[in-house]
């Protein structure tokens, strides 16, 4: 009887959070499933299609185009955004009053909106008055067009995401480089390890789940990228900026083919979710039994 009502106790603190997941996550999940095997269109009509829309996006070179660059994009910034926020993280690492207002100018970009991010970069990459523009003319040079050229929007728009997000995992890293143990560190100096070695045997290793967590985030966030797209290149030109949301949200609101939305939608769930299970099976699996 007592164990009965343990287990109803802790119903009562799981279930409003259970209620709340099913509600926001898993109902809209099954919608989508749902709407995906539909010719759908935002006034509510529907035909049952079967799996015709994911048929489609087989043989859709534009969709095809979209997860390229989603993975171009993905590619470009996650090991880039891991690698300067590490570096960051490790030079703020320090109980000053000048590693304190680093610290909270590199995160300040975090704060902001991606509208405001895309005007800033925008001001900083159009080729006629951008600060960019500016500096290679006044070293005599034809300012690049970051945001026409089809080579060197994807490295805009990488770019652009990394200023804005490198934040969080800046922050993340600090975390976890305070939980390390000053006497680990006193030992090894003791024993005349150089920095790299310190780096290589002590700080990195520390940061192994720290490390997987940021690069699982980013990888998950960088799949989704939406907002720098549609703002910034407007996917362009001819597509060669656009991700898989983008192309969603085109057909969704553009073409009012929800059906074939949806169904982009789950194939993008599928890669985040794949994605995210492979990166942390391989490295849990590497990691030591205890």
């Amino acid at each position: 009887m007592r164990r009965s009502a343990r287990r109803f106790e802790g119903f009562l603190f799981v279930g409003p959070f259970l209620l709340l997941y099913l509600f926001l996550l898993i109902y809209p999940l099954l919608m989508g499933i749902g709407i995906s095997l539909n010719r759908a269109d935002p006034f509510g009509a529907r035909q049952w299609v079967g799996l015709d829309n994911y048929a489609r996006l087989a043989a859709d070179p534009i969709f095809h185009q979209a997860l390229v660059n989603t993975f171009k994009l993905t590619l470009l910034i996650v090991p880039a955004l891991t690698l300067i926020a590490l570096a960051l993280a490790l030079a703020l690492n320090r109980p000053s009053r000048i590693a304190s207002v680093f610290r909270g100018i590199f995160f300040s970009s975090s704060v902001l909106s991606v509208t405001i991010v895309t005007l800033i970069w925008r001001f900083i990459l159009t080729p006629d008055a951008g600060l960019v523009a500016k500096l290679v003319r006044a070293f005599g040079g034809d300012p690049p067009p970051f945001l026409s050229d089809p080579n060197l929007t994807i490295p805009a728009l990488a770019i652009t995401t990394i200023w804005w997000c490198i934040g969080l995992p800046m922050m993340l890293f600090l975390a976890g480089l305070q939980q390390i143990p000053a006497d680990i560190y006193e030992a090894a100096a003791l024993d005349g390890a150089s920095r790299w070695t310190t780096f290589r045997r002590i700080t990195l290793p520390s940061l192994r789940r720290t490390l997987l967590l940021v690069v699982m985030l980013q990888t998950a966030a960088q799949l989704q990228l939406f907002g720098q797209a549609q703002l910034l290149t407007a996917g362009g030109p001819s597509g060669a900026s656009r991700p898989v949301v983008l192309f969603i949200y085109e057909v969704a609101f553009g073409r009012w083919e929800l059906g074939y939305a949806a169904a982009a939608a789950e194939i993008l769930f599928l890669l985040v979710l794949s994605v995210t299970l492979i990166q942390y099976w391989t490295v849990t699996r590497q990691e030591p039994e205890r």
